[in-house]
């Protein structure tokens, strides 16, 4: 019996595995990647790559006698995903919720899964994962310390004067508003 994949949980890992291969190599064509991706059991095209580095923002920069593709922070362009984060908090207002070991993030309708992938994308780096919905997120961790420093962190990225806005709630789900 096949196992059905979603095609965004595909691509996720398509995009994780390409940062990866940046990360590790001098990798300074389109071409490269493909071939790179397709070693590593992606089925990918030229159009396939070239999409997914615009949308991970990746640029050209000089290496050596070349230039190669990177992630702006290791490009020396500051961190973009940040400042997307900052951005998409400061136009849509934030609850938070607690369950064990997770975090339940209440937003406007539609919105949960640019507020995942902006996080999934940005320096927070204690999450072990995120899972959007249409206004739901949750933000899962390994450990109670995980939690701690990532929450700490993530009000860093709330607008300071965020009038009219929600501020992250310390409620149970019992008490998470409807």
């Amino acid at each position: 019996m096949a196992i059905n994949v979603h095609p965004s949980a595909v691509k996720q890992r398509r995009q994780r595995t390409l940062l990866e291969l940046i990360g590790r190599g001098q990798i300074g064509s389109q071409e490269e990647l493909v071939e790179l991706l397709r070693q590593a059991g992606f089925e990918v095209t030229q159009a396939t790559v070239s999409r997914d580095i615009t949308e991970l923002g990746l640029v050209k920069a000089p290496r050596g006698d070349r230039h190669v593709y990177a992630t702006p922070e290791s490009a020396g362009g500051g961190n973009q995903y940040d400042a997307r984060l900052r951005r998409l908090l400061e136009d849509i207002p934030v609850r938070i919720g607690r369950s064990g070991l997770s975090l339940v993030l209440l937003a406007t309708p539609g919105s949960a899964g640019a507020i995942a992938q902006a996080i999934d994308q940005s320096g927070l780096t204690d999450q072990v994962g995120t899972l959007a919905g249409d206004n739901t997120l949750l933000v899962l961790f390994a450990d109670e310390a995980s939690l701690e420093r990532w929450l700490v962190r993530f009000k860093t990225f709330q607008p300071a004067d965020a009038d009219g806005l929600p501020p992250v709630l310390p409620y149970t789900l019992t008490e998470a508003p409807r």
